[in-house]
Parts: structure tokens; sequence; C-alpha cells
């Protein structure tokens, strides 16, 4: 709202009324504002939640320090949700389909966070939601996404972008290269602007991978079954993120940390696509209109770190299914509409072997009780975060043999995360 203000007031000429063009001042104040949402409103909401006694039900594991944590405050993804949505209503570009799109997302999936939450609190049901549907209305939510990626003209990827110099002098009066508002007047020639189901791989000379080579098919029935791939695959990468982030959400500050690392890279990554000069110069595809989303990472980001003020250990609020499935959906559909999706197997590389550590202790269990008549375990226990908790249990991996506190846990797990995306940013440099 504020950006749209001052996109008026633009027209009297009044001193520092463009500020608002530049990304990074609305980044910057995106992510000021989220985390001072985050910090004055969370207090506030910890407190609701406290007297209304909305309370974690735990369950006796076995784990050093678990009890103590029960009647801790949940539904806390509320607090992240309203430091994200402010920032973004003032200063993003609310015509933006990106910007829709990541706030239909935002609200989608805590919509179902919340009422899996509401279902365990309230109604005292551990399982809460069904994965049933859980899972049904996460594909809705992909199916409708990749749906507009596919039909809607505003998202475009743009092509034969390589000799920029020449496209800069024949456009000097449309493009100011000498700031972060490399600005396009519509003068694109028209086999530039493409619908594409073009992506970005790393270890390969033009950083570029194409769905349509999936296709069984060639010809109209070829152009289908490209987007179907490309629909069927926006809506794994959609659900395996929101599931991911869910199962890494244990210990206190783990998801919240993580997420946050991952928001930066993703806000980068975004700033970069949307920018003439600086994508080509790294040999990414230019995606116009992607700085919204930088600034929408921001919000993320700011918040997330607002919130870990009260969820850093000993917690004084958890994110519950309204946090983490809320920021997974954000991570997921951010990550595919600026092209990077195929990155996240590193980038997410924790949720990665959070959700693989679950489907390998399941899958082995049920397998070793078939054929022995006792299941068997790999991990101490699953997810993994809690593996490294315990002790003096029979599993194929036994290290660490002494648990390790959650602190120390969380806190190597943040190094990874980071070293990790250190490692994306990379690999956009290797060929």
């Amino acid at each position: 709202m504020i950006y749209h203000l001052f996109e008026y007031l633009q027209q009297f000429d009044i001193p520092g009324g463009r500020l608002m063009n530049y990304l990074s001042f609305r980044a910057i104040l995106a992510s000021v504002t989220a985390m001072a949402i985050s910090l004055l409103v969370g207090k506030r909401i910890i407190d609701v939640l406290q007297r209304k006694q909305i309370g974690e039900t735990i369950r006796d594991l076995g784990l050093e320090g678990q009890m103590q944590k029960k009647g801790t405050p949940t539904m806390g993804g509320v607090i992240i949700i309203l430091g994200i949505v402010v920032p973004v209503l003032l200063f993003c570009n609310l015509r933006s389909i990106y910007v829709l799109l990541l706030l239909l997302t935002t609200l989608w999936c805590g919509a179902i966070g919340f009422t899996d939450d509401y279902i365990k609190v309230f109604r005292h049901n551990k399982e809460g939601m069904s994965e049933r549907w859980k899972l049904i209305l996460q594909v809705m939510l992909g199916f409708a996404i990749g749906l507009t990626v596919c039909y809607n003209p505003d998202i475009v990827v743009r092509e034969k972008v390589a000799d920029t110099s020449v496209y800069v002098e024949e456009n000097s009066s449309n493009v100011d290269v000498n700031s972060e508002r490399v600005i396009t007047s519509g003068s694109w020639k028209t086999e530039d602007v493409v619908k594409s189901t073009k992506t970005t791989i790393p270890f390969v000379k033009s950083h570029e991978f194409d769905y349509k080579v999936l296709s069984p098919f060639s010809g109209k029935w070829g152009w289908y079954a490209k987007w179907a791939i490309y629909v069927l695959m926006i809506i794994l990468v959609i659900t395996a993120c929101s599931n991911g982030t869910n199962l890494t959400d244990g210990m206190d500050g783990l998801s919240a940390g993580t997420s946050a690392i991952v928001g930066v890279v993703i806000g980068i990554l975004a700033w970069l696509s949307g920018n003439l000069i600086d994508s080509n110069y790294l040999n990414i595809m230019y995606i116009p209109g992607t700085g919204e989303i930088a600034i929408f990472m921001s919000a993320l980001v700011g918040s997330l770190i607002g919130f870990l003020w009260y969820n850093s250990y000993p917690a004084q609020v958890f994110m519950g299914d309204t946090g983490s499935l809320t920021i997974g959906g954000i991570i997921g559909v951010s990550a595919i509409l600026i092209r990077k999706e195929l990155l996240l197997p590193i980038l997410c590389g924790i949720f990665l072997v959070e959700s693989l550590s679950v489907l390998m202790q399941r899958g082995y269990f049920k397998y070793t009780k078939r054929k022995y008549g006792q299941g068997r375990r790999i991990f101490k226990m699953a997810p993994l975060h809690h593996h490294f908790q315990k002790e003096g249990i029979p599993a194929l991996i036994q290290s660490p043999a002494r648990a390790l506190p959650e602190a120390k846990i969380v806190t190597r797990f943040w190094i990874v995360g980071i070293l990790l995306a250190v490692a994306t940013l990379a690999l956009l440099k290797l060929r």
C-alpha cells in the first residue's frame, strides 16, 4: 500500500518519492517491519495463548528435557504469518502475480496448519487433521499454482539476452544499468518473451533443463504433455517442501533458523533472476518481476528472526503446523517461480534428510517386521534430529553413542544449513 502510495506521489516530484523504486530499500523496510511485528506482537500473542491454555501436548519419548516443554504455547505460526503479510501489503507491488501467488500460499498453508493445530489443541485429538486431507489440500494448492504458471501471461522468461551491452545501447533511454533498477519498456521482440517449462539446473553448461525432454510425445500432444509434467513437478515440490519443514519442526529454533537461512538464499536468487545484468553475468534465466519475490522473502526472514527471539531454546512458544506448513509452502512456491526448484535438494538438504529419515525408518521397520517378526530401526529415532537426542536404543546407526544437548544439535544443524546455502550459491558459477 505504501509502495502504491509513493507510486502515485511520483507525479508530484516530491523529494525522496522515488525511493520505493529501489528493491534494496523496500527489502530492508520489509525485513525490519517484519522483525518488529514478530517481536512486539509476538509477546502479546504468547500471553493470549498462555491465558487460553493453548499449550502443546507432549508424548513422553524419553528425550532429555522433553516433558519440561509440556504446556508451552503452540500455534505461534500466527506470529510468523502476521510478520509476513503486513510488510508485504505495505511494501510489495500488489499487482505482481508473484506476490499474489505467495500471499495465496501463505494464507492457504496457514489455514491448513491452523486447522490441524486447532484439532490437536481444542478437540484434544493428537493426530490432528488426517494426513489424507492435508495432502489433498496441498495438492490443490500445487495444482492452482501450476495452472497459473502455465496460463498467466505475466509469468514468462526472457530469452536471447546474452549480449546485454547491445540491448542496453539500443534501449539506453529505458534501462538504468548503474543501479538495481534495470527497467524494460516492453520493447522486447516477441520471440524474446516465452512461456517456458525451462528451469535452472547445476553442473551443466547452459544451466538449464527443459521438462519437455521428459515428454513421450511430440507436436501438439507433446506441448500438453510437457506442461502436465511441469504441473506435476510443481505439486511434488510444494507438498515435499511443506511436509519437510513440518518434520523438521521438532526442536526449539530448528525449523525457524534453518528456514531463515533458506529464505536468504532464495531472496538472493530472486533478486539476481530479476536483474538483466546480473542474470546475464551468472548465465541464469532472466525472469522479469522476481525482484518482488526478494522483498517477500525479506519479510519472511525478518519474521522468522523475530520469532526466534521467543522460539530459541528454551522456547516460549512453538510455531506448530500453522507456521511450519506455511514456511514450507512459501519456500516451495518461491523456488518454482524463480525456476530454481531443482536446487532445493541441496539448499533444503536439512528438510530432505529429515523426510528421508522418516521414510527409511518406517520402510525398514515394516520390512524387518515381516521378515523377522520384529521391527528393527536404522536410526535410534526419526526424524533425524531426534536420533542425536536418544541413546540406548538398538539401531543400525549408533553414532553418537551419547545423547547430545538440544541446543548443540540445533546449532550444528544451522551450521550445516549455512554450508548448504553457500554451496547452492556457488553452483551458479559451476558449469
